[in-house]
């Protein structure tokens, strides 16, 4: 979504040129032989096709994916840093879809496009409310957070205030998309959840660390050996319980529950701080504005009128106004708590 490239540069946005010749002809110059036509992929922040091909002249046709990266989002330093969290991971035997090696690169360049190649990794959705799968999530996410410990981010920025909601407010406001009678019930409420977060949004005594940042059921596919992650995109610096928080679903009861079963698996590979609790709904609270910012921001690429068209619809402002006023209330709440007390 938003970072320091995006917030202060103009929109440029290049995927206009990114026709199937050129997928292909880009493809191909990194010596892959593509034997399939293109099937397009859900991304709206870039553009994700599958396709089969041969790779290194061996015999017999695989399914790929390949990724473009939309111009100005990542630096290429951050793009790289990315793609070596993945292989550390890789290393690691934590089941992450790392992109594919050619000649030792993994970033790829064509005609002012940067691209990456991924092996084509099927499964079904994660299954958020099955406690199985939520203690199994729990020791990945802790073998995650282990290699994230000791792999420090350089270039990928950090979660914070600035970006989250400042940032991210301004960017709403620039759009003009807020319905003028709107107005001043939304911004008042934004402003209120703003300040409020603001305040609740410490990292005292909190470690900050390397992270998938986006670790949401829609980034996880499941199989029958279990889940392996997707999309990294986002990976950014930042609390453990980033990883964690978005998992949960449901009345306070039922994401205490949830909470403290992925705890009961994370802690079999790393150590949970109590302290980050408190940043749950602080955390939610920044994705939401966050998320109304990316949109905003987007607006101007053609796939984001065409997808997100409720966006400049009264009635999706109006739910907007409701659902910060709930979470104003959750952020004046006492944070969730770990029913085994750990």
């Amino acid at each position: 979504m938003l970072n320091e490239v995006t917030l202060t540069q103009s929109n440029e946005f290049a995927f206009e040129t990114l026709s199937p010749d050129l997928i292909l002809d880009a493809i191909e110059s990194t010596g892959m032989l593509v034997d399939s036509g293109l099937l397009a992929l859900n991304s709206y922040e870039n553009r994700v096709y599958q396709f089969r091909a041969t790779l290194d002249n061996k015999v017999g046709e695989e399914k790929f994916v390949v990724k473009f990266y939309r111009p100005l989002r990542w630096l290429d330093e951050q793009i790289q840093e990315e793609h070596d969290f993945s292989f550390a991971l890789d290393d690691a035997e934590v089941p992450v879809v790392a992109p594919i090696k050619i000649n030792g690169m993994s970033l790829h360049h064509y005609k002012n496009h940067r691209f990456a190649l991924y092996p084509c990794r099927g499964g079904r959705a994660f299954e958020n409310d099955n406690l199985d799968h939520l203690e199994w999530m729990g020791r990945f996410i802790g073998r995650i957070h282990l290699v994230g410990q000791a792999f420090d981010f350089k270039h990928r920025p950090t979660i914070d205030t600035q970006a989250y909601l400042h940032r991210a407010r301004a960017l709403i406001q620039a759009s003009n998309l807020v319905p003028m009678q709107l107005e001043t019930s939304f911004y008042t409420i934004l402003d209120m959840v703003i300040e409020k977060t603001q305040s609740l949004y410490t990292t005292d005594n909190i470690q900050p660390i390397s992270l998938h940042g986006d670790c949401h059921a829609g980034n996880i596919l499941w199989t029958d050996a279990g889940p392996h992650f997707v999309d990294l995109d986002d990976a950014r610096t930042g609390p453990a319980i980033q990883d964690l928080w978005m998992m949960l679903s449901g009345q306070a009861s039922q994401q205490e529950l949830q909470l403290d079963t992925m705890i009961c698996g994370y802690e079999e590979f790393c150590s949970f701080n109590k302290a980050e609790l408190k940043l749950i709904e602080p955390l939610r609270a920044m994705r939401m504005v966050h998320y109304m910012g990316w949109v905003a921001h987007r607006w101007q690429d053609p796939a984001f009128p065409r997808n997100f068209s409720w966006f400049q619809e009264p009635k999706y402002w109006e739910q907007q106004i409701l659902a910060l006023k709930e979470q104003y209330a959750e952020l004046n709440e006492k944070p969730i708590r770990l029913l085994s007390g750990l």
